[in-house]
Order: structure tokens, then sequence, then C-alpha cells
């Protein structure tokens, strides 16, 4: 395929991949024995939509597996066949293959043919046994068999002419006789009646048309859906061939004989004929087509109901208000720099005012456009909601458990990095909550509980975080087992003592597991600590509360975006340093008779009811300071875990919005930092990782006390 199809490619991919979301979500409300005509014909729709555009691209592996689910889902929007848990189960299994083949296709990889294979022949096995059946139960009806159904062995006439305009909108005729050609046997004619002189000829006008023969065992509809794309744009009329049909003497359920006609020969009784009018009015059956709506609107009008694929995209699509208020801010800020332009030709001191004047309106514009930039990045968080009831199904079908999921706050916006990277660290959590979490049925019952436990994902908006709750109303955590577990492993003394939040905290200790039993889903002391590794890589933090017998409540706190940091500067020697203000509590000065210090290493300060340890930065960052007394500087106490530690600084000098550059990208991963800004006056500044700094203090503390204890 030309690199000019490159950029058809994407969108089919990306649409595609959109359309077996929204499959997978009509699959999992259908209920057995319950026929919702509006979800089947939207999954049907999918199918069909995914079998055009590949047989248009050539993707002929994808086009035969999407052939005989759309076939399966036909039968059963028509009242042919029971939607029942089995059938429901194989159409899932096949959006899993479909969705694989696709991105192998996208990345130019061999699709998994033993995959492939399985689910076809499952698909055909389901088909062939029904369809005797339905076969059986006809005969003995005695019904009239509808002609536009039952496939005919001589094929159909179709009678295209497309419209002057129809190349303009991006179609290809030769591309749909190469859809039709997979239907059966295929003969055109063309009509050059219309082909004006060579000298007067508009390549970007359609002047042919074509009478096409389909020969073979096909379907009516196999035949227009391949003109899906064109409804509108051509005039076409499709008739079926009548020369072979049997007789009403051979087969009393078929009409009267028709007088023999060649095969290039339509029956005129038998026409079909779509107008362009008629072809208006099934706008709901081909989604995927040119059409008079532009492709920006009807991609606006599909990003409501968007889900994400959970791999990282490199396209975002924006609701068109945000980019019309991009476009009034770009176009406030040039009249603002018009404004100011003026100063550099000719100004008095008389101007002085007028140029301060500019220069706020300047600030209050950059804010602005800032703030709509930032708007463009935001998704709501359905995205990656959307994944949970099929995970939630599929892993309670495994342990035989009973959940239902509620979803809530599905609407809250939040930054696109963000959302791509908050997926696993969800699943896991939810997979934990539905494994240790729920109980089993009869464990309910005997509890006092009903049967079906209840599962809850709830987002909102807290300050300038965005807040995540995974809720169960299972068992809750087992404190006394949490607290010997973590004894046993030498995560805490002996005879430490710590609240109930910090016991609950202990999981996402690395390697740590109260699981008696290995399973598929835990049991191995992993997860829980690359949890938490990921949620702090993203800026946030997680917590969790429990209650048992009642349930427990995970909580992730994560900032809003991770392009702009709303920060702390503060002063260490001759460095100027960013904290983010979400991790500061407060700042205050060092008063002596609340200092203590323990094994003559660490420094603790007495904070009203609580003792916090003090972090020296000049010492862990190797940074020479003139300020050394603790009474001369300043302490910002910071929140890590749910633990509270004092950063000693030498002073604080603003707070401000800051945008944030990788380290990473840009020179190496440093421990402690996060990355890296340009402030105001040009110098570079780095951004202090708060959960980093207390790790390395910890580390050195150890050390520290591990080189006494071998002295001693």
């Amino acid at each position: 395929m030309s690199s000019d199809f490159d950029q058809f490619h994407a969108i089919f991919f990306e649409e595609s991949l959109e359309g077996l979301d929204d499959m997978e979500s009509g699959l999992l409300g259908l209920q057995p024995g319950e026929t919702d005509k509006e979800v089947i014909n939207g999954i049907f729709r999918v199918a069909h939509s995914v079998k055009g555009g590949s047989g248009m691209f050539g993707f002929t592996e994808i086009t035969n597996l999407t052939h005989i689910m759309e076939t399966l889902l036909d039968e059963m929007r028509g009242g042919q066949r029971e939607i029942n848990k089995p059938g429901i189960d194989l159409l899932l299994l096949s959006v899993d293959c479909l969705r694989d083949m696709l991105e192998t296709q996208k990345n130019g990889e061999e699709h998994n043919q033993q995959q492939i294979g399985e689910v076809q022949k499952k698909l055909e096995a389901m088909l062939s046994g029904d369809a005797q059946e339905a076969v059986v139960e006809a005969q003995d009806a005695n019904e009239e068999p509808n002609l536009n159904e039952l496939p005919e062995n001589n094929g159909w006439g179709v009678k295209f002419y497309p419209h002057e305009d129809m190349l303009r909108t991006g179609n290809d005729p030769v591309m749909m006789f190469k859809v039709l050609e997979m239907s059966g046997e295929l003969e055109t004619r063309v009509d050059l009646s219309k082909l004006p002189k060579f000298n007067d000829l508009d390549p970007e006008q359609c002047l042919l048309g074509w009478d096409i023969t389909v020969k073979g065992n096909v379907h009516r509809d196999e035949i227009t859906e391949v003109f899906d794309w064109v409804e509108g744009d051509c005039d076409l009329e499709v008739t079926r061939l009548v020369s072979q049909l049997s007789t009403a003497d051979d087969d009393p359920a078929l009409p009267a004989k028709q007088p023999a006609s060649p095969t290039d020969e339509l029956s005129p009784e038998a026409a079909i004929t779509q107008s362009p009018e008629e072809h208006a009015t099934n706008d709901q059956q081909s989604p995927i087509r040119t059409e008079s709506t532009p492709p920006e609107e009807r991609r606006e009008q599909k990003s409501e109901r968007r889900t994400p694929s959970t791999q990282e995209s490199s396209s975002i699509r924006v609701n068109i208000d945000k980019v019309d208020a991009l476009v009034n801010m770009v176009g406030e800020l040039v009249i603002t720099q018009s404004m100011l332009a003026r100063f550099n030709e000719e100004s008095t001191e008389a101007d002085l005012e007028m140029l301060r004047d500019g220069l706020e309106q300047l600030e209050r514009n950059t804010r602005e456009l800032q703030e709509s930039v930032m708007q463009i990045r935001m998704l709501p968080i359905s995205f990656s909601f959307n994944r949970f009831p099929r995970l939630v199904r599929d892993i309670c079908g495994n342990l035989g458990k009973k959940a239902e999921l509620v979803l809530a706050g599905e609407q809250t916006e939040v930054d696109k990095t963000v959302l791509e990277k908050i997926g696993d660290p969800l699943v896991h959590l939810v997979r934990n909550s539905l494994d240790h979490g729920l109980e089993i049925p009869e464990v309910r019952l005997a509890a006092g509980k009903p049967e079906t436990g209840t599962l809850r994902l709830n987002a909102f908006h807290q300050g300038g975080n965005i807040v995540i709750e995974i809720t169960d109303d299972g068992a809750g955590l087992n404190r006394e087992k949490i607290l010997a577990k973590a004894r046993e492993k030498g995560l805490i003394g002996e005879r430490e003592e710590l609240s109930d939040e910090q016991i609950y905290n202990l999981i996402f200790q690395p390697g740590f597991s109260t699981a008696d039993t290995l399973s598929d889903l835990s049991g191995r002391g992993v997860g829980m600590d690359v949890v938490r590794r990921n949620i702090r890589d993203l800026g946030g933090n997680v917590s969790i509360q429990s209650q048992a017998g009642e349930g427990s409540t995970v909580t992730i706190r994560l900032p809003l975006t991770m392009a702009i940091l709303d920060g702390q500067l503060i002063k260490v020697g001759d460095q100027t340093y960013v904290v983010s203000l979400v991790s500061i509590v407060e700042s205050l000065q060092v008063e002596p008779e609340y200092l203590n210090s323990v094994s003559g290493n660490s420094e603790l300060y007495k904070l009203r009811d609580e003792y916090i340890p003090i972090i020296r930065l000049y010492d862990l960052l190797g940074i020479d300071s003139e300020i050394t007394d603790l009474t001369q500087g300043l302490l910002v106490v910071v929140e890590d875990d749910n633990r509270k530690f004092g950063l000693f600084v030498d002073d604080l000098l603003g707070q401000q919005q800051v945008v944030i550059k990788s380290l990473a990208t840009n020179f190496q991963q440093i421990e402690g930092v996060s990355g890296a800004t340009i402030l105001g006056d040009g110098k570079v500044a780095l951004i202090l990782d708060v959960a980093g700094l207390v790790q390395i203090h910890s580390d050195q503390n150890s050390a520290h006390i591990q080189a006494a204890s071998a002295a001693a």
C-alpha cells in the first residue's frame, strides 16, 4: 500500500478500535433472553464498519473474521437466534481477537493464526449448529421465505452512477469493486456517454457510470453495504437476476415463474431502487462512510463516548469549544502585542502608565492562553473506567464471585498523560479488591450480606488534584495479620506501635503479601509496590482505609496535569529548587526547645503532638551552605505516605507555576529529582521529588545505624 494511504490507515485503526470498545460495552450490557434491538444494531454496525474498512484496505483476515461475526449478529437482531450467555461470551472472545488483529496489523506484525483459527472455528460451529435448527423450524411452519434474505445462486445486477462530485469526497470506485469481487464473480460494463472531449476533462469529476453483475451465492445486504460509504453521492439500483430462478412448479415456496431473460437483463418486478433521498433515511446503518457532515464534527460527536485504547496514543480529539476558546485567546494576544509594539517606536514618560496596563493585560492573556492549552489535553476519565465492566465480569467468573460495578464521576477530566499511565495501577487495584476484598456468595450470605458484592470507582476534583477512590464492601483488611507479617519480615520492630492507616499502608512494601496460597491473580507479593511507584511517578500518592467486615477504600490523589506544576521556590546555599505545593503542609521557624536527636544522628522536631524527622537538604544534596544552624533557616513540613517530614532550607523565595521538563529525556534520571524548569531569569531550577528525598534520607539513616552497630 502506498504511503499516501498511511493517514487513512491511521483513521481506520483508530475508529475501529473505538468501535470495538463500543461493541464490548454493548455486549456487556446484553442480558440473556432479552432482545434490545438498539444495542444489537449498534454492535452490528461496528462489525459492519470494521468489515467494510478492512476490505477496502485489503486486510483480508480481519474482513473474514468480522464477516462471520456480522452473520451471527444479523441472526440475533433478526430474531432467528436467541441471545444467550454462550453467544455473548463467544462474541466477547471475538472482540478480543479482533482487537489483537487490528493492533498487529497497525504495527506491521504477523497475526496470531492459531488464535484466529480457534475463534473462527467456534463462530462457525455456533452458526452451523443453530442455523440447522432454524431451517427445520422454518420448514415445519411452512413459512414463505424472504427473497431479500435468502441467498441466490445467480446473483444481482447493480446500476452504479456516481454524482460528478463523488471523487472529491475521497471515495474510489475501484476500491468498491475490489470489495464486491470478494462476494462473487464480478462483471462490469462502463458507461462513457457523459465523458467529454479530452481537453474539457476535469480529473476531479466522476463522469462514468457502471452496470455491474455479481454472480454467486450472495445476500443483497452484502451488495448494498459496499455502497453505504457513498449514499447520497450516487444513484444506485440493485436488482435480482432472475433468468435461472427456480419455477413455482419446482418450489411452491417461490413466486410464480418469471420470463427468462439474459443474465445482463434485470427484472423490473424485482427491482429495488435506492434514491439519494431513500439513502438518507438509512444513516444509522453505516457508521463509516463519507457524508455531508464534516469529519471534524463527526469526531467531536463521538468524542463524548469514546473509550481509549489501553495503549498510549499519539493523537487526541478535542472538543470544538476548546479550540474556539484557544483561537479567541490568540486573537486577544495579537491585539495586546500590537498595542505594546508601538512603544518600540516612540514613547514618553506619559506613556508609562499605558505600558504598565499593557503588560498586565499581556500577563492575563498569557495565563488564560496557558489554561486554554491545558484544557485541550484534558479528557474524561471514562476513557480509563470503561475497561472495567469487562474486567470485573471475567474475574468474577474465574473466582466464582458475584459483583456489581458502580462507576461515578466518569466525566471528571484529567490530563491525557496521567490518563494513559493510571490505567495499569487501577487495573491492579480492582483485581485486588475482587480477589482479596469481596467474599464468595456463601460467605457473604453467612455474614448477613447480599451475595452480590459492590465495587465502586469514583473520581472527583479536590483542590488542584483529581481523587480516585476504589471501594468494596468486602471483608476488609486483616490488621493483625498484616502487622504479624510485617514483623516477621522485619519491616517494623517487635515493639513498634503504628496507627491503623500506617499498618494498612504496609501492603505497599515490596514483596509484601498475606495470601496463604498462590493464584493467577495474587499471592507473590508483587504489584502493590509497583502501583505505588507508578502513582508516585505521576506526582501522586495512594492510601488505604479499611474496616473489618465492612470493606476497604483505596484513595489515589493525582495532579490534574503533568505539564505544569504549582510550586514553592526554596533557596539552599546558592541554588534554587522547586517543591510541589501539593506536598507542602506548612512552613515554620525552628524553636530550639522542640528539637530532639535520636541515636546521635537522626534529628526530630516536635510539631504539636507528633515528632517529625528533619532532612537537611544542603547535606542530602551535597551543597555548601552558610546556614547550618537550624534556628537560622526555615523548616518546610512535607507529607509522604501520610507521614510528615521537615525539609531544612535557607529561605522561601515565593510561589509560581512552572513548566516541567523531563530530566530523563534531556539528561538522565536523578534520584530525589522529578524534573527541571526554567525560571523567569533564565536559570534552571530542579524540581524536588519529596518521596525520593525521604527514601534517600531513610537509606542514609539505615546505613548509619548499621555502621554504629558494627562498631559496637
